[in-house]
């Protein structure tokens, strides 16, 4: 199972999905390619693979990625490879913008779309500001494009609102286990209910 979880910047999202990957079994989180300057908080590998402009169109033009768009002038895409090495064994959770979605959307029907929306749109730019990461210049492009995503908030399956951390994680926990839950993902558990026999 693929779980797609969008937001715009400062929604929150990557903070949820942290805790999402340490606290439920049977999740891996797809690492997605970037030519975005790392930031000193984060490490190549973990957040995003970092790689420069010509290595990223050089996948893209092998045709490496799953989905890939331009997001706040810089190149982001999830790898074919990543999506496959992680799904063997788990359900795959993947952390990207609006575009890459939509793409997912049509390239596998089945995966599950979850848009974080934030609790207002001053709160949005207060924690663009806060987390001091992105000169002004950056967070005035952030929100420009924070307006055209959260307008694409009702294409999705479900929405989550992070007015409350600890509720916004229990929202997404609740979204996965429903999902598993599905009868079409539990054809296995069906058919061994009914490889028995009666009497």
């Amino acid at each position: 199972m693929v779980f797609v979880v969008t937001g715009p910047s400062g929604s929150g999202k990557s903070t949820i999905l942290r805790h999402i990957i340490k606290d439920m079994r049977g999740l891996a989180f797809s690492v997605s390619h970037t030519t975005r300057p790392r930031r000193d908080s984060e490490r190549d590998g973990r957040e995003y693979h970092f790689v420069s402009e010509a290595e990223f169109r050089r996948l893209a033009a092998r045709e490496a990625f799953l989905e890939w768009a331009v997001v706040h002038d810089h190149l982001y895409g999830t790898s074919k490879e990543e999506i496959r090495r992680q799904g063997r064994s788990s359900d795959v959770i993947l952390d990207i913008d609006v575009q890459g979605a939509r793409q997912i959307r049509r390239r596998l029907p089945g995966a599950v779309l979850v848009f974080v929306l934030p609790p207002s749109f001053a709160a949005l730019r207060r924690r663009l500001v806060d987390r001091g990461e992105d000169d002004p210049a950056a967070v005035r492009t952030r929100l420009r494009n924070a307006k055209a995503e959260i307008r694409e908030a009702g294409r999705f399956d479900y929405l989550i609102v992070n007015d409350r951390l600890d509720r916004a994680i229990l929202e997404l926990e609740a979204i996965i286990l429903s999902v598993r839950c599905r009868a079409e993902n539990r054809k296995r558990a069906l058919r061994s209910a009914l490889a028995g026999r009666a009497g």
